[in-house]
This record gives C-alpha cells, sequence and structure tokens, in this order.
C-alpha cells in the first residue's frame, strides 16, 4: 500500500491523505478546487486529481469511478464541458449528489478512483 499526500490544509487536520494505492486501485480522496465559482474550482479539483493519479504512476484515462459531490445541483451543467474534456475518450462511471460540504465556499467536490499502474 502507498500513501500519497498533496500537502492540502485538511490533511493533517482531518488526518488523511489525497490518495491511497492498494488492491490494484488508486483510491483519491473527495478534492475541492480553488476558484470564484464552480467552473474554476473543479477545473482546479482536476489538476489537483491529475496530480495525485501521476504521483501514483497512472492518470486519468485509468479512471473507472467518479463522484461530483455539488451544493446546488443546478451548478453541474457548467462543469459538463469540463468534465467531458478531462475524461475525454475514457468516460468512467460516474454519480453526481447533491449534498453540503465542509465549506460553504466549495461548490464541487470530486472523488476518483483510477486502476493503478501494471
Amino acid at each position: 500500500m502507498k500513501r500519497i499526500f498533496s500537502g492540502g490544509e485538511f490533511e493533517a487536520k482531518l488526518g488523511y491523505c489525497r490518495a491511497v494505492v492498494a488492491g490494484g486501485f488508486v483510491h483519491v480522496a473527495g478534492t475541492c478546487g480553488q476558484g470564484d465559482d464552480v467552473t474554476a474550482q473543479c477545473r482546479d479539483a482536476l489538476r489537483i486529481i491529475r496530480e495525485a493519479l501521476e504521483n501514483a504512476g497512472t492518470d486519468m484515462s485509468k479512471v473507472v469511478r467518479v463522484t461530483y459531490m455539488l451544493p446546488d445541483r443546478n451548478e453541474f451543467a457548467p462543469c459538463y464541458p469540463i468534465l467531458s474534456e478531462a475524461f475525454g475518450e475514457n468516460p468512467p462511471a460516474a454519480t453526481m449528489i447533491e449534498c453540503g460540504l465542509i465549506d460553504p465556499k466549495f461548490r464541487i467536490e470530486i472523488e476518483v478512483t483510477a486502476l493503478a499502474a501494471e
């Protein structure tokens, strides 16, 4: 098992790491990005996830499952083109949940599971 840390403020506060490589998969924790609106936060969250996957030796094309969490489901549609570009020819199974997030400034949280490098 390998643990991957990104140095994010909540890792130390809450006692978790950005990703764990175990059982042939990379499990990336729910990730919020920075920015003034949902699309900026979506792009930044995907950047953080991409970096975690690369640190684990894999990439976005190996993502098999993604969960999107938003406090307002009406803000999801503006993210569609960003998500389509991020996953391209390799779309994962996906779920979107409307729920409260850890801080009201966050508009989207993204969690993924990817195949680990062979």
